[in-house]
């Protein structure tokens, strides 16, 4: 049994789909449940198992009920995957960006890890057995200009999931980050690239591969992570 957060698209909605495929039955939470949707009736029609649960990961209580129903609904955990980023979050530097800003990218990008492992590792517990992955990025080891809320949060990521590998692994729960890089998902594909294909070009050749991530890419990290 799998939580994926932010799963009715681009990492998310890969990995929930990855994981379906593996035979998880896998709980898709996200703030968007028309997209949540599409993506369950996708996994169904391939075979797999899939529900949804409309979750705000700066809501404390809807992070407890998204925890709550996958087990009311399958009777255990094995999987939990934090991937809801909440978008990059507003620009700024130490001198520019705005008190709130910093306070939702928090909740979303840091607090919401540590709250959904809180509800989650005490189900995993149960069955000496679990799997958390969390989804950094490449801006937790290196930095951007004015990005300071969101650098410092992916930059945490790595942190927490260091302190709870320690802290959990006795137990028998493992807990890995991953770092994407830059991973062209449906959203950023019709942001982005699709006003500006030279360009996606052009950034391709920054890295050694000369290709560019895909959501599959990072589905299948996780996959391995949540493995044997």
């Amino acid at each position: 049994v799998a939580i994926v957060t932010g799963g009715a698209m681009g990492i998310g909605g890969a990995t929930a789909r990855r994981l379906a495929e593996e035979g998880a039955r896998v709980l898709i939470a996200d703030v968007n449940p028309e997209t949540a949707q599409i993506n369950a009736e996708r996994i169904r029609r391939a075979g797999g198992l899939a529900e949804t649960t409309v979750a705000d990961m700066a809501q404390t209580a809807d992070i407890q009920a998204m925890v709550e129903k996958a087990v009311s609904l399958w009777g255990r955990l094995d999987i939990l995957v934090n991937n809801a980023w909440g978008g990059r979050g507003a620009a700024g530097s130490a001198l520019t960006l705005d008190e709130s800003d910093w306070h939702y990218g928090m909740d979303v990008m840091v607090k919401a890890l540590w709250v959904a492992t809180k509800y989650a590792v005490p189900h995993m517990e149960k069955t000496g057995n679990g799997s958390i992955v969390n989804i950094a990025s490449v801006h937790g080891l290196l930095m951007a200009e004015r990005a300071l809320t969101y650098e410092t949060a992916k930059s945490a990521v790595i942190g927490l999931s260091r302190q709870m590998a320690c802290d959990f692994g006795p137990m028998g729960v493992r807990v890995n980050a991953i770092c994407p890089g830059h991973i062209v998902t449906e959203r950023m594909q019709a942001f982005k690239w699709d006003q500006n294909p030279s360009l996606l070009e052009l950034f391709k050749q920054q890295y050694p591969v000369r290709r560019v991530g895909k959501p599959e890419d990072i589905a299948n990290g996780v996959r391995f992570l949540c493995s044997d």
